[in-house]
């Protein structure tokens, strides 16, 4: 099993490995030159999100700057807006359904370090994937950690860190992020 293949497949891997090396190398360069345009050029804009990014549905916006891994992993609905500072750690799928709206300075984080000490001096990680479901709304200064699914028409309150899954319909917030009430 190749280092990308355990990568995917949420087990032990090594992010040194030349294949991913070069794949994050590349979708940086991507990141970069795309946070490099002018916000006015939205056409090219979209163009180097949608050559990056895995799949893209609808219309979308992602403002600049935002930074990514591979870029290949990351899953758009329609209707989907970003706003400044996204970063998304896509070691595995991070899957955004339709009609998303994410605050400023937000981080998804699929990549983890194991609690044992030897395999963390080897360098080794893991990444779980990311659901976001429709019509979620996400606080500014939210980080989602790995394996994490937020369902259908919740909202994070600004400054989370959600680390379990959330529900759908609630209003969730907090460090850690817990539901506060129903909302539907």
């Amino acid at each position: 099993m190749t280092e990308k293949e355990k990568m995917l497949a949420g087990k032990l891997y090594d992010p040194g490995d030349d294949t991913l090396a070069a794949e994050r190398l590349r979708a940086k360069d991507q990141c970069h030159q795309y946070n490099q345009l002018p916000p006015s050029q939205t056409a090219a804009r979209e163009r180097l999100l949608r050559a990056l990014l895995g799949k893209t549905r609808g219309t979308f916006v992602i403002e600049q700057p935002f930074w990514c891994d591979y870029g290949f992993n990351i899953e758009v609905g329609a209707q989907f807006y970003a706003n400044h500072g996204l970063t998304v750690l896509d070691g595995n799928k991070v899957s955004f359904g339709d009609h998303v709206l994410v605050g400023p300075n937000c981080g998804f984080y699929t990549a983890g370090h194991p609690l044992d000490a030897e395999q963390r001096k080897q360098g080794l990680e893991y990444a779980r994937p990311i659901t976001v479901g429709n019509n979620v709304w996400i606080g500014g200064n939210v980080c989602v950690r790995p394996g994490v699914t937020i369902g259908d028409n919740a909202v994070i309150g600004a400054g989370s860190v959600v680390t379990q899954d959330i529900p759908p319909n609630v209003l969730a917030a907090g460090n850690p992020c817990k539901v506060i009430k129903q909302i539907a």
